[in-house]
């Protein structure tokens, strides 16, 4: 795995990752930033949530559940001192799906915490982790009015 960082101007970069995609990175305006991308650390955050949401669709679809949209919410705490890593973190997962079994779904969010989320497992090594799973029956996870998590 390859990931470039180049700076641009001010406090903003682009990475670009081996896959060839790439993102704006950008620090906030009180530290130089114009706020034109996520901060390094939201990504950090943003790729752990993503990493997870990965491996519960994976297991839930080899466990044939049918599975419609899957939706995780992070908000993380940090040390008040740097290095400001993460101290907690609280993951809510959102399942939809048909029929979908609880018991598979808390089983898949239990295999990517402890087994198989890279991101997840090495935050839990400076961060406590905290679950909780919703399930629905339906199509969607209905679109949160405030935003982002």
């Amino acid at each position: 795995m390859k990931a470039r960082i180049k700076w641009t101007e001010g406090m903003s970069f682009v990475a670009e990752a081996g896959s060839g995609h790439a993102a704006v990175v950008d620090g906030a305006p009180e530290h130089g930033g114009r706020n034109l991308g996520m901060r390094p650390m939201e990504m950090v955050l943003a790729g752990a949530a993503a990493c997870t949401a990965f491996d519960v669709v994976l297991i839930l679809k080899k466990a044939r559940q049918v599975v419609t949209d899957c939706v995780v919410e992070a908000d993380a705490d940090r040390a008040a001192v740097e290095p400001r890593v993460f101290t907690r973190i609280r993951l809510a997962y959102t399942v939809a799906g048909r029929g979908l079994d609880p018991r598979q779904v808390e089983r898949a969010v239990k295999l990517s915490k402890e087994k198989y989320c890279s991101a997840t497992i090495m935050l839990a090594k400076t961060a406590d982790i905290e679950t909780t799973v919703s399930i629905l029956e339906g199509d969607r996870v209905p679109l949160r009015e405030t935003g982002a998590a």
